[in-house]
């Protein structure tokens, strides 16, 4: 099975010269995720932690709603890429009908596939998560995942999620080349080590697209924090899922657009 990164050589053009060098680069391979048999999505990620990809994938798409539902299992190589393969139990049939995916996207977008705009801008649950964290810990937040992030050490190509428990910092991060892949390998193994989304906040070496706000939703977290900007509309889902959006964290200051009162500043809370 294909590594993590991959080592190749180049020419270094400066001022001053032209040198050989020797880069570290990701891979990316494309991964099917199959369930009871049928393809769902086949997206290129990034070959590591792709068990936690599939459950977290399976979570945030609404395929199960319990990891008992999943029966099995496996992660298989194949000759084009990687296989994840679930059999989920019986009475999810429904569920994967409705969120069938079946064409290859890019990793910078993780709505390929889906066949209509319902579906793409599915209605979200209210988060009701209580964990509170201070102003000063959330605008960390970012330069706090960049110790969880070895892979970027090595290429600086990876996205990374983490998963902050206040007074904790971030205790689990996961990197992947297309953050939404980051981000369900995270929620995938936050589910598998029983770590309860609502205690924390999610925290996202990116931008926050319309996805990021719906797999950290349906994964149940109640804080997102990210480094960089939101979209409009990101932000207008957050706001109707009760959603404590934060972007820009950076050294010690954080822009908080939604629902802050989850955020401690030592003023006033704001509704």
């Amino acid at each position: 099975m294909t590594g993590p990164t991959h080592s190749a050589p180049g020419l270094s053009i400066r001022p001053d010269g032209v040198r050989q060098i020797t880069r570290t680069l990701p891979e990316e391979v494309p991964v099917a995720i199959t369930c009871n048999g049928s393809t769902q999505a086949v997206m290129m990620a990034s070959p590591v932690d792709l068990a936690d990809f599939a459950r977290g994938f399976a979570w945030t798409e609404g395929y199960v709603t319990d990891l008992a539902q999943i029966e099995s299992l496996e992660i298989l190589a194949q000759g084009a890429g990687i296989e994840a393969r679930l059999w989920l139990s019986d009475d999810r049939a429904e569920a994967i009908a409705a969120r069938r995916r079946a064409m290859m996207g890019p990793v910078g977008c993780g709505l390929c596939g889906i066949d209509s705009l319902d579906q793409a801008l599915r209605p979200l649950p209210q988060v009701v998560g209580s964990a509170r964290i201070s102003g000063a810990e959330a605008a960390a937040a970012a330069d706090a995942l960049r110790a969880h992030q070895p892979l970027h050490d090595q290429t600086h190509a990876m996205h990374a999620a983490g998963f902050l428990i206040p007074g904790q910092g971030i205790v689990l991060a996961r990197e992947d080349v297309g953050r939404h892949n980051a981000l369900d390998k995270l929620v995938g193994a936050l589910l598998s080590d029983g770590i309860d989304p609502a205690t924390g906040a999610v925290v996202l070496t990116s931008r926050v697209s319309v996805e990021m706000v719906q797999k950290t939703v349906i994964a149940g977290a109640a804080i997102l924090i990210a480094v960089s900007a939101p979209t409009a509309h990101a932000l207008r889902l957050a706001e109707a899922a009760h959603l404590t959006l934060a972007a820009f964290a950076r050294g010690q200051s954080v822009e908080v657009y939604a629902h802050p009162n989850r955020i401690i500043t030592g003023v006033a809370d704001v509704a």
